[in-house]
């Protein structure tokens, strides 16, 4: 059924320990991998190129689950390819991380005693090359842990010397076509971090804060504004308020005194005001809040810096010196005595923004940045996903991707940090600004400066997929690898890195796309929905479930719950059960080849097999073409599934147990079922190797005596189908699962043998006698039989002679007890259903509970009263 099934190199091997061992597997077969160098791709090749580059992890960072899960489906995509024919290549690397990386170093350094002032910028970095050598990079050795099929010799880190002359080419390249520029705005400032940060790097939370109404001027020429901030006063330059407000038309183009100060401010009017919010005046402070600064260049207001770059006051007065919040409580302690406080409200929760990185309360602030203009760029990226160039899947999550680029503000690019690529600008003594390529000298001489800013670490991962790959150099890898295929990330991250990937990529390579799909996937929360956080205490560390399951047990868990862009519940006794299966994989093939299942020789034909051999064939074909079309649409769950229940299910529970009789008797039928699960076996190995790649490739290489099942050609659909075959399997089934229901419910343990009468002659199922007596425990009828109970299933008939094995007349009493009570349940239900006067009154999720009881009393009854009526005359 499979090209490769024939063709086997070696004779199989035959003997497997008794029990999976994933610990003793794992370790040594990762490494006999990488040193066979499956993994590694070849520019050189003819074969043609799939490529995917891993979304860099943080130096700083270790595997976590949405590492491992987001890894485990990069791993099966590529793992697919390659197994197809293709040159696969999934690239590895780090990102430099700046803020995180620095704050690390910047806390040992502080246990020290030191500051990286004590040490100075070139002395500092070297200290945090060192740190990066001792104890980055952490997460590589755990993604050999999880069997990440990446080629190592390809790792990158975005700070390395191939990767730097990347940044320093396109920062030269869009300084001078002009889409970079230096510009004094008001930028989202860390007090603890010291540095910008962009408005994707700000978490919002709700806190509880206060929101104090200030009366502003004298006699008839007041104004109450409101105000959560109100430390930032002291900065005011204006009040605005909306130009057709005909309660402060007289107060327009006035000055009006500010509270505090020796200063007195004007009255503008503005259309950003919304007169019907709260008193319809707003303070203007353009130094220290976004909107403000905005209306402040429309007014050509003065901007009034009052606070430093640690949030400390430093306008001058009672309040300088103090921490911002600090002030806010003195400021309105000083307002409130002079009778200037109209009203308070606390606690006042609103929406404040935090540092992702350290969590400290952000402070707008005016500050000279470099910032990218994104708009031709952000265009570009719109446009090469509306005209079919990159799809983006599932498509339902394009309109998350178009809010974004079409509305996309120009990116502060520059952090106040000393990790990272610095900015390649120098400054003369006499103005001069000179921005500077890879291979181009530096200005020198007296007076002459380097920007003191690195780039935002975005700036540098957003070249990533053709950086990587040797970029600006036209390498045989650039070439051959780019663009790459699939982009698999996390929906949270289109803002952060995807978007930018796509600006870079377009501009960097003449309009090319960086990638032809993006596949977004959900986040991994816990087994009840919920985001997984310390704060819960409900964050998973999953080495600790290889460690206790086994890596393939993990991935499992993680695939099969990996619906397109949906978000991925996980726990404990999911993995449990993954680990079963993959017990139950080991098993069976175990079994297997103790009785004989071979992958020599060619297949027999069609009419040389049994019904059986023809049913588990025709299913498996199908099964091929069905886990095809799902890794074509990224529906991992679906695939997973698939495989679950067509190895466990159809494999292991029908076709080796219906096998069992046939090796029994052996001779030429049992030869050909021996090929048949030989060859059954091998295309499911292969089929689920790609996500549980441990103990496939160590059955099948056991099984075919083959290298290994990496480097063994993928399963294809052979078109062989039997309808007919699978009818009668079919048929088969349900006699006996319907034999086994009734013997369970007629309390018989599942080994009890019981005198059976089948009449099978007439059907499909007359063959396979020896098989359904073996499954059901079925002994044959015997001179004293006498049928107590008949089953007719599938145009058959079975009958049971339950005279020795049951107390009839006991079993009619219990079976009539709980009879009664589903009747009593179903009266109940019904009775309240049929009062209008309390489905008029009770809550929708109450009436669909009652709906639900009854529904279940329904087929409680049903059920009952099937067994009375098969139970013989107490």
């Amino acid at each position: 059924m499979t090209e490769n099934a024939q063709q086997q190199p070696t004779a199989p091997h035959t003997e497997l320990p008794t029990q999976y061992a994933p610990a003793e597997v794992e370790g040594a077969l990762y490494e006999r991998w990488v040193d066979k160098g499956y993994f590694a791709a070849d520019a050189k090749s003819e074969k043609p190129p799939y490529t995917i580059v891993i979304p860099p992890p943080n130096v700083t960072g270790s595997l976590h689950l949405g590492h491992a899960f987001q890894h485990t489906l990069m791993d099966a995509l590529t793992r697919r390819k390659r197994m197809q024919g293709f040159e696969a290549l999934w690239l590895p690397g780090m990102d430099h991380a700046g803020i995180a990386t620095q704050n690390k170093v910047e806390q040992q350094l502080a246990e020290e005693g030191k500051s990286r002032h004590d040490l100075g910028r070139e002395e500092f970095v070297e200290r945090v090359w060192q740190w990066k050598e001792e104890y980055g990079g952490k997460i590589l050795g755990q993604m050999r842990r999880l069997g990440d099929g990446v080629d190592w010799d390809r790792e990158r880190f975005t700070m390395d010397e191939g990767l730097s002359k990347a940044v320093l080419t396109i920062f030269k390249k869009l300084y001078d076509d002009e889409l970079i520029y230096r510009a004094e705005r008001i930028i989202n400032w860390c007090p603890r971090c010291l540095t910008a940060i962009s408005d994707i790097e700000v978490e919002y939370q709700e806190d509880d804060g206060e929101l104090v109404s200030i009366k502003y001027g004298e006699g008839e020429e007041t104004l109450v504004v409101a105000t959560t901030r109100a430390e930032t006063m002291l900065g005011d330059t204006a009040v605005a308020v909306h130009p057709d407000d005909e309660r402060y038309q007289h107060l327009i183009g006035k000055r009006i005194k500010l509270p505090l100060t020796d200063r007195s401010i004007p009255v503008v009017a503005d259309t950003h005001v919304d007169p019907e919010f709260g008193t319809g005046a707003v303070k203007v402070t353009p130094a220290h809040d976004p909107n403000d600064f905005a209306i402040g260049q429309r007014h050509g207001l003065e901007s009034i810096t009052v606070m430093d770059e640690r949030a400390v006051i430093t306008a001058h007065g009672p309040f300088q010196g103090l921490d911002r919040f600090e002030a806010r409580s003195a400021i309105v302690a000083a307002l409130r005595s002079q009778g200037r406080i109209v009203a308070e409200k606390r606690p006042y929760v609103h929406s404040v923004g935090h540092c992702s990185r350290c969590k400290t309360t952000i402070e707008p602030r005016l500050s000279m940045q470099w910032w990218v203009k994104v708009g031709p760029l952000a265009k570009a990226a719109g446009d090469a996903v509306r005209d079919g160039r990159v799809r983006i899947h599932p498509e339902d999550m394009s309109k998350r991707y178009f809010d974004w680029v079409d509305n996309m503000h120009d990116w502060c690019i520059s952090r106040q940090l000393w990790w990272g690529h610095r900015i390649p600008v120098w400054y003369g003594p006499d103005g001069e600004v000179v921005c500077v390529g890879p291979d181009e000298e530096p200005p020198t001489g007296e007076g002459w400066r380097q920007d003191t800013d690195v780039l935002d670490t975005w700036f540098s991962s957003g070249l990533w997929p053709f950086s990587t790959l040797g970029w600006p150099e036209q390498t045989e890898d650039l070439r051959k690898f780019y663009p790459t295929d699939v982009l698999l990330t996390g929906h949270d991250i289109i803002f952060f890195w995807v978007a930018r990937m796509m600006m870079f990529g377009l501009y960097a390579m003449d309009g090319e796309v960086p990638f032809k799909t993006i596949a977004l996937t959900g986040l991994v929360r816990d087994e009840r929905g919920k985001k997984m956080s310390k704060s819960f205490g409900n964050v998973v560390d999953p080495l600790d479930w290889m460690d206790k399951y086994g890596s393939d047990a993990v991935r499992f868990t993680l695939a099969r719950g990996a619906n397109p862009g949906t978000d991925v519940p996980i726990g404990e006794d999911w993995v449990q059960a993954s680990r079963n299966f993959a017990n139950k994989i080991w098993n069976a093939t175990r079994f297997a080849l103790m009785n004989g299942a071979t992958v020599e020789g060619p297949l027999p034909s069609p009419e040389q097999m049994s019904a059986t051999d023809r049913w588990i064939l025709s299913r498996l074909n199908k099964t091929v073409a069905q886990v095809d079309a799902y890794y074509e649409d990224f529906q991992f769950a679906k695939l997973s599934d698939a495989l679950f229940h067509f190895a466990w299910d159809e494999v292991f529970d029908w076709y080796v147990e219906l096998s069992k009789t046939t090796f029994q008797a052996g001779g030429e039928s049992a030869k050909v079922s021996q090929r048949v699960l030989g060859e059954v076996l091998d295309v499911t190995l292969k089929l689920l190797h790609p996500i549980v790649p441990f103990v496939t490739d160590t059955l099948w290489t056991t099984l075919t005596g083959g290298e290994s099942v990496v480097i063994a050609d993928w399963p294809k659909d052979s078109g062989f189908r039997d309808a007919a075959a699978e009818q009668e399997i079919e048929s088969l089934q349900s006699v006996i699962t319907e034999v086994r229901r009734f013997r369970a419910d007629q309390g018989l343990q599942p080994g009890q043998r019981v005198p059976a009468r089948l009449t099978l002659d007439g059907t499909a199922l007359a063959p396979h006698e020896a098989a359904i007596r073996q499954l059901l425990r079925l002994q044959p009828e015997g001179e004293s039989f006498s049928a107590t109970a008949t089953l007719p299933v599938a145009g058959a008939t079975v009958a049971l002679d339950l005279s020795g094995t049951i107390d009839v007349a006991a079993e009619r009493k219990r079976l009539a007890k709980d009879l009664a009570a589903a009747e009593k349940e179903k009266a109940q239900a019904t009775a309240k259903l049929g009062n209008e006067a309390f489905l008029a009154k009770a809550p929708d999720n109450v009436v669909d509970k009652i709906r639900g009881r009854l529904a279940k009393a329904d087929e409680d009854i049903a059920r009952i009263q099937s067994q009375l009526d098969k139970l013989p005359p107490a």
